[in-house]
């Protein structure tokens, strides 16, 4: 029987359906949720999002889910953050001033600065693996994703970079720390590479 538990966080912003669908797809029960108690039971969790950093940061701290996430981050269970969900677990952000994240991992959210290339990065973009982690077992060397996102994570420690992408410059397009892994594209629209990315995650312990 298949025990594992995914806990969607749901902070009312972000694609969090076709997150929940794609693990359904893969034959896991993935469950859209704001109840401190799942979040805690769950054996995974997703930190979603789609949006404004100090908006987001704003709702999780108007429905009590600030606690809930830290909790989540330091019980050890795995964790995944997609695309803002990535970007909140940084100490701050520039998106509209600046703004305090949840400070999980050390580091600063910033703004594009491409030239002539436009800003939103979005489309398909290449991944360069960086270091091995369980999360990225198994994808091509040439892995193909998918992007949204004017802003990107610059961590205080390059050694927690798993992917890094190229858009006007590099930068890292994932991050790996301990049973964190977060990444700036969207794995949930990703197809067959981002199938993979979810399944491994789901297969963690």
């Amino acid at each position: 029987m298949n025990r594992t538990t995914i806990a969607i966080i749901d902070y009312g912003m972000g694609n969090l359906r076709s997150v929940s669908k794609a693990f359904e797809r893969l034959g896991y029960t993935a469950m859209i949720t704001r109840e401190t108690r799942i979040i805690s039971d769950a054996s995974h969790a997703v930190l979603p999002g789609v949006g404004a950093f100090p908006d987001c940061m704003r709702n999780l701290e108007r429905l009590g889910l600030i606690d809930p996430i830290r909790r989540a981050l330091a019980s050890g269970k795995p964790f995944l953050g997609i695309c803002l969900g990535l970007q909140l677990l940084l100490t701050e952000s520039e998106e509209f001033g600046l703004h305090k994240g949840l400070g999980w991992i050390p580091g600063r959210v910033v703004r594009f600065k491409t030239g002539d290339l436009k800003v939103p990065h979005m489309g398909w973009n290449t991944l360069e693996i960086k270091k091995s982690v369980p999360v990225l077992q198994g994808l091509p060397a040439d892995a193909m994703v998918y992007f949204v996102h004017s802003y990107y994570a610059v961590p205080d420690d390059p050694g927690l970079i798993a992917t890094t992408t190229d858009y006007g410059g590099t930068f890292a397009s994932s991050i790996a720390s301990g049973n964190v892994f977060a990444c700036q594209f969207h794995p949930e629209k990703s197809q067959s590479v981002g199938l993979m990315l979810l399944r491994n995650f789901a297969q963690c312990r």
